[in-house]
This record gives structure tokens, sequence and C-alpha cells, in this order.
């Protein structure tokens, strides 16, 4: 484990080491960005929050959440960190590294400015899984144990936002029936401002520690060394990397608010408060458990079982298919940039 006065003194006489930081922290940034405005979207689609409110709050969550979860377990970051080996040239590992971050950066910038909510947890695992294969000349350098983690973690957190929303937002119609309209919404509303910090925090554990994760990987290459499991992050780079996520969520994302907070799903306030309840005890049994899963992905299947609950033509099934596909094109579409990239960068450079 590296103390920051070692770390700064490597940077300066390690410029490519530099250059993966540079890029590992945007990758961060847009992560922020894009893929926490997913835990207060149904909160600013209903109106229990405004939008700058919102952004506020979830950065300060996504800090805490990361920090918090780090300090306790960092069974995800682990799962992330072996899921790739780069093998022992320093300068060849840090060159595929900075190839599959360019890529990941790139295809989320594209679906940010589309509005498109896609998982850069799984741009993240495919770009540095294509990086690898580049450079190891084959699939060697993948950990497949720890794919099936990832493939575990898609299908199950998936399944369980869309049944855990459809069935809560069925349990409230049926306990909250006769309420009264106004006093309901007050209290849903406010139950949704607690339900959206939830899932910032959560975020911050998830898709934090998976960045983090790949910023100690970076660190971890610049000497040859792998990143094993049980390596001790040290806290002066969870706070960096806490701080870049909160900064980026502080620029927001009000296409991708828009688009799954209320172009997806019509929703009302006691809806809202079942989709974000689902998604961040979804992903808190996730993050118990070491699997890294798409917080972009729990989230959606969360509003949508959650407006099907409703009425499944309140669901913009159209939508959903937009995101379905580009979810779908996520690993296949990344991995093959990751691949591409360090081959184009491991012969210039």
């Amino acid at each position: 484990m590296q103390t920051l006065g070692v770390f700064v003194q490597n940077l300066l006489v390690n410029p490519l080491l530099a250059l993966s930081m540079l890029l590992v922290a945007a990758t961060i940034f847009v992560n922020g960005a894009t893929d926490a405005a997913n835990a207060i979207a149904e909160a600013v689609g209903t109106r229990s929050m405004t939008f700058g409110t919102a952004v506020c709050m979830a950065a300060i969550c996504n800090f805490v959440g990361l920090v918090g979860s780090a300090v306790v377990s960092t069974a995800v970051a682990d799962t992330i960190g072996n899921m790739v080996d780069f093998g022992g040239d320093a300068h060849a590992a840090l060159i595929a590294l900075c190839a599959a971050m360019v890529g990941i950066v790139a295809w989320a910038s594209l679906a940010w400015v589309f509005g498109i909510p896609t998982s850069e947890s799984h741009a993240l695992i495919a770009g540095l899984s294509g990086a690898a294969i580049a450079l190891q000349g084959g699939v060697g350098g993948i950990n497949w144990a720890e794919w099936q983690k990832v493939l575990w973690g898609l299908v199950l957190s998936t399944a369980a936002g869309f049944v855990m929303g459809f069935g809560l937002t069925k349990l409230i119609r049926e306990l909250w029936a006769f309420a009264e309209p106004k006093r309901a919404n007050r209290f849903f509303g406010g139950l949704q401002v607690v339900g959206a910090g939830f899932g910032a925090l959560m975020h911050g554990a998830q898709d934090g520690q998976k960045f983090l994760a790949t910023a100690m990987l970076a660190t971890q290459l610049s000497t040859g060394m792998r990143l094993n499991a049980g390596t001790n992050y040290p806290l002066w780079l969870m706070l960096a990397c806490a701080l870049l996520m909160a900064a980026g969520t502080a620029v927001g994302g009000p296409k991708i608010v828009r688009t799954v907070g209320s172009d997806m799903v019509k929703m009302e306030r006691y809806q809202g408060a079942a989709a974000s309840i689902t998604a961040g005890v979804s992903l808190l049994a996730a993050t118990i458990g070491g699997l890294p899963v798409s917080t972009t992905h729990t989230k959606t299947a969360s509003i949508v079982g959650a407006g099907a609950a409703k009425n499944v033509r309140s669901v913009s099934w159209g939508i959903a298919s937009d995101m379905i596909m580009a979810w779908v094109f996520t690993f296949p579409g990344c991995g093959l940039i990751g691949y591409v990239l360090a081959r184009v960068f491991l012969a210039v450079f």
C-alpha cells in the first residue's frame, strides 16, 4: 500500500502512470454524472425534490457510501481488481489500461449526450477484459470465476429489482387504498427523498468500489505488481475517488434523470418510493455478497416494476427497449473498443 507522498513521487517520474490516473479519474467523474443520476431520477420526476437539491444530496451520499463501504469491506473492489491479468510488464500493462479507460469514457460520454442510461460498471468490466485479451493475445488473462459473479449479479439484481418493485407497489396500493390523497402524497414524497438518498449511498458503495479498484490497479501495475484479494486500499485513494464521483454527480445528468424519472414511466410518488427502496435494498444485498452489479440495471428494473404494477401501459416500452439494446451492446461494444484501442496503443507506444 503506497502512501500519498510515495504515490505523488511516482506520478512525477512516471508519465504513463500519471496519464493512467488521469483517465481513471475521468471515468470516475463520468460515472458520477451518469449512473448516479439514476438514484435521484424518480424523486425529481415526481417533484418530490428539485433537481439541484437532489444532485447535492446524491453527491454527498455517493461520497459517504464509497468511503463507508470500503472501510468495512472491499469485496466488490476485490472482484473487479482480480477480473483480468495484465501480466508483469508494467509499461505494456499501463498502456492497455489507458486504452480501456479511453474506450469507457468515449462510450459513457456518447450515451450521456443522447440521455441513454448505460451501465458504466459493465463498460468498465468489458473494457478491461478487451484490453487484457489484446495484451495477452488470448483469453488467458481473463478470470472466469470473477466473470461468473458479474453475470449472476446481472441476472439476480435485474430480476430482484423488477419483482420487488412490482410487489412493493402492489402492497402499498392495497394498504393505502383509502388514505387521504394529500396526506399520502406528503408521506410518500418524504419517503422518496429517503429512498433516493439510500440509492445514492448504495451507488457509491457499488460503483465507487469498482472504480476504486481500477485506480488501485493502475498504481500496482506501475510497479509490475498485481492487485490481489485482500489488498489494503489507502484512505487517501478512497477519499480521492469519492470526491471525484461526488463532483461528477454535482454536474448532474438532466437528460438521464428525465429519461428514467419521467419519460420511461409516468409515476406517482408512492411508486417512486417503492422503486427507490427496492433498488437500494437490492444493491445493499449485492454489495454485502460481493457481487458487482449494475446500479443502472437495478434501478431501471425497479422503476419498470413499480410502473407495471399500476398499469402495464404506463410504461413506455419503446424507451425501455432502447435502454435494453444499449445494455446488450455494452459488453461486446466496450470489449471490442478496449481490444482495438489496446492493440493500437501497444503498437504506437
